[in-house]
């Protein structure tokens, strides 16, 4: 609880956060001083102003002076201002002269900062369509590339038609490289070797060489295919080539090359072995570090290959970043490891993995370009240590995320901006400097002119050993005296030859405590506060310092904030008790846009997983969390139907920045690819496939149309349904008529067994009589007679 009040206070710092108000507390004896204090404080240099000249009020609230007498123009309390001097409008497309291209806006701007105060403004930054593109193919010749030399003489046609889909205006240039041609990199015995080092394996082989610049960047296609062809592959020592000897002359080397200052510039670096790296050099002697210029010759060779070490990774990234240039790896799957984390190192790169005879080259360069244009990343340069900048980027669909200064997953035409404020946190030398804030690769950029408001205007009419400090005691100065060595005094009046013990009840904060609370001495009855090693120490009793704060790994409020008065005040995008928890998410983003992967929550700077089985650096990784199947059903949903809940909240593209494919049937690519199928809204089946290649990109591969359930034929349906209500009919009377039959069947049964038991009875009946009288028939003759 203390911690998040204490947090909740410096959050909400205002000018009253000690004794009366910030400006007042530090007891301040300067106007220059009083600046540094915090932005809302001001200084009156009247001379009048105060009881008896007094300084201790001096340094206040603006609106506290004035109220105190002090005149509009004996105030001192520059503003900080933010003017915008070039601001042209973005470009749609490339066309025309292409240095009327503008990518970002504004171009110029200049602000006024006052120590602790910050600015904010929005840099916006822009792809646009068709932009001019210089390819520079930078080739190692070893011997073991002979084969990529044969499949490179016919690149040329087919490299050229492949970028032209991208860009209507390229050019192209072509470098070769090996080694240092020095011992123990260089094959010296036989002395034929010298000449021919392929002696005794291959007749056609030049001598090694470092860097030899071929062909400069042309238009012409033909041109490229015709030097291409008159290459022969050397041969040096040892395994690894000077590659970067290579890459730093075609960087630094712009006449030469010819890289054009309103064009994307990319170098292709292709080899399969490592590369050397500085220091490597003085395995043959060569300690003198490498300098960054171009030195080719009048053939174009690089002549200090035995004189200059293997440039560093951090003086190939500075002038990469001068020279706009994108690097990309184009290097065989045995190195491909060791160039990602050369990769990681030099900001700007990409890595491609190589086929052993160069055949998939276009392809590579046309995937590693595209996704260079996919991203926009800001770079700064110059930037003053005493001002701190902090980011919010706003990449697609206006989703504005705190900390990051790049958006990825971009197509060509986007625009996205960024939110810059910048803080001063202490007075630099130099009052005026200027820096440079611009997209990496790009040639467009924001220059920036800041102007440090630490110095008071009324020090322009100071007076030494003037009349107003008690005869010269002192220098007047924006209204108050800076007394000599042995004075003190408003007016340097006291002199410490005068000192009287009585004084010191004036310097005891409370009774009982000690004077100037241990820190200072009591001279004329106000507390002379002591000199520090740490830091200053000041206050009416010397109560406060800037050193007595909180510490972070040894460093005074982490090194992200100021001291004053055993509380930190942290610098922009840092917050905490010692200023150790950064506000930035960036470093929290995970490979799928998403902070902390969806599975925790980003504190300072640093991944907390609250997903149960969850661990990594972003919560990438978690056994018992949904497959990558689930994962991936809504950005299909969302990226190939248009619909679902990543499109219904517009986060689509911040999500989903995977490659889509749409495809007839899913092929297997490899043991990264799983097949996955799920039912959509309308119960069809949905089959797609994803699919991570060796850099990392992830791929959908999506079947064109789902499988749905096929509607009910008509024609079959209806005669099919009255057959079968006529056949139920006939069945129902089948069996009514069986029914009857058994029935009937039984009765009669029934009535045959009851009439087989019926007993007649014979006896006399007892009212009958006989006939009295017989009569003869003569005639009848009776059935006896017949």
């Amino acid at each position: 609880m203390r911690t998040l009040l204490m947090l909740c206070l410096l959050l909400s710092y205002t000018p009253q956060l000690y004794g009366s108000n910030v400006c007042t507390s530090r007891g301040v004896t300067t106007c220059q001083q009083c600046l540094t204090v915090h932005p809302s404080c001001a200084w009156c240099s009247q001379e009048t102003f105060g009881a008896g000249g007094s300084s201790v009020s001096r340094c206040d609230l603006k609106q506290n002076l004035l109220d105190g007498g002090c005149s509009e123009a004996a105030l001192e309390s520059p503003d900080s201002t933010l003017v915008v001097l070039k601001d042209k409008q973005l470009s749609d497309k490339a066309s025309g002269a292409a240095n009327d291209v503008t990518q970002i806006t504004p171009q110029e701007i200049r602000m006024v900062l006052r120590p602790g105060d910050s600015k904010r403004f929005t840099v916006t930054v822009k792809q646009v369509e068709d932009y001019p593109v210089d390819l520079y193919y930078l080739m190692d010749l070893s011997f073991s590339m002979k084969d990529d030399l044969a499949r490179l003489r016919t690149l040329g046609s087919k490299l050229a038609e492949t970028m032209g889909r991208t860009t209507s205006n390229l050019r192209m240039g072509f470098g070769a490289f090996v080694d240092k041609t020095v011992s123990p990199f260089m094959y010296l015995s036989p002395p034929e070797a010298i000449e021919n080092p392929c002696f005794g394996i291959l007749e056609d082989c030049q001598a090694q060489f470092g860097f030899k610049h071929v062909l400069s960047l042309t238009e012409t296609v033909a041109r490229f295919t015709e030097e291409v062809e008159k290459q022969q592959v050397s041969r040096n020592r040892d395994a690894p080539e000077g590659g970067f000897d290579a890459v730093m002359q075609a960087v630094v080397c712009k006449e030469k090359i010819g890289w054009r200052p309103d064009a994307s510039h990319l170098l292709v670096f292709t080899t399969d072995a490592k590369t050397h790296i500085a220091l490597d050099g003085r395995i043959a002697g060569i300690v003198q570090p490498n300098d960054g210029q171009c030195h080719l010759d009048s053939d174009n060779a690089y002549n200090k290959s035995t004189v200059l070490d293997y440039p560093s990774l951090a003086l190939l990234t500075e002038k990469m970043s001068e020279n706009n240039i994108n690097l990309i790896f184009a290097v065989t799957d045995y190195v491909v490891p060791l160039y990602k984390e050369y990769s990681k190192l030099i900001p700007g790169t990409t890595v491609g993995k190589l086929s052993g005879d160069s055949g998939n080259v276009i392809e590579l360069i046309e995937e590693a370009y595209a996704k260079i244009r996919s991203k926009v990343e800001l770079e700064l340069v110059g930037v003053p240590d005493e001002l701190n900048l902090s980011f919010n980027a706003t990449c697609l669909n206006d989703e504005v995320i705190p900390g990051l200064r790049s958006c990825s997953g971009l197509k060509i035409g986007d625009t996205v901006s960024f939110s810059v404020e910048a803080q001063l946190r202490g007075c630099p030398e130099e009052r005026t400097q200027t820096f440079t804030i611009k997209p990496r690769g790009f040639k467009d950029s924001l220059q920036v002119n800041v102007i440090f408001a630490c110095v008071c205007d009324c020090l322009a009419g100071a007076e030494v050993n003037s009349p107003s400090c008690s005869n010269g005691n002192g220098t007047y100065e924006c209204g108050v005296c800076q007394c000599h060595q042995g004075r003190l005094g408003p007016r340097c009046e006291c002199s410490l030859e005068d000192y009287s013990p009585s004084d010191d009840d004036k310097c005891v904060p409370k009774p009982g405590s000690p004077i100037c609370n241990g820190r200072g001495d009591c001279l004329c009855g106000q507390c002379s506060c002591h000199a520090n090693e740490f830091g200053q120490v000041w206050g009416k009793h010397c109560e406060c310092d800037d050193f007595n704060c909180l510490r972070f790994k040894g460093a005074l409020c982490s090194g992200h904030g100021k001291c004053s008065c055993s509380f930190c005040q942290c610098d922009a995008g840092w917050v905490g008790e010692n200023c150790n928890c950064s506000t930035r998410i960036d470093t929290c983003m995970s490979n799928i846009g998403l902070v902390c992967s969806g599975r925790g929550n980003c504190e300072c700077g640093v991944c907390q997983c609250t997903q149960p089985g969850a661990y990594g650096a972003t919560c990438e990784k978690c056994p018992t969390c949904p497959d990558s199947c689930t994962i991936k059903k809504e950005c299909v949903e969302c990226q190939h139907f248009q619909r679902g809940q990543y499109t219904d909240d517009n986060s689509c593209n911040r999500i989903c920045r995977d490659e889509i494919n749409v495809v007839t049937e899913l092929e297997f690519h490899s043991k990264n690819a799983v097949n996955c199928s799920y039912k959509d809204e309308n119960d069809c089946v949905v089959h797609f496939q994803y699919y991570e290649d060796e850099s990392g990109k992830s791929i959908l591969y999506v079947i064109k149309e789902p499988e749905c359930p096929q509607g009910p034929d008509i024609l079959v349906v209806l005669p099919a349904v009255a057959g079968a209500i006529l056949l139920l009919g006939l069945v129902a009377l089948l069996i009514w008529k069986l029914l009857v039959t058994i029935h009937d069947r039984r009765e009669y049964d029934k009535f045959e067994k009851e009439r087989a038991k019926a007993r007649w009875n014979t006896a006399n009946n007892p009212l009958y009589k006989g006939a009295t009288s017989t009569f003869t028939n003569v005639a009848y003759k009776g059935a006896a007679s017949n």
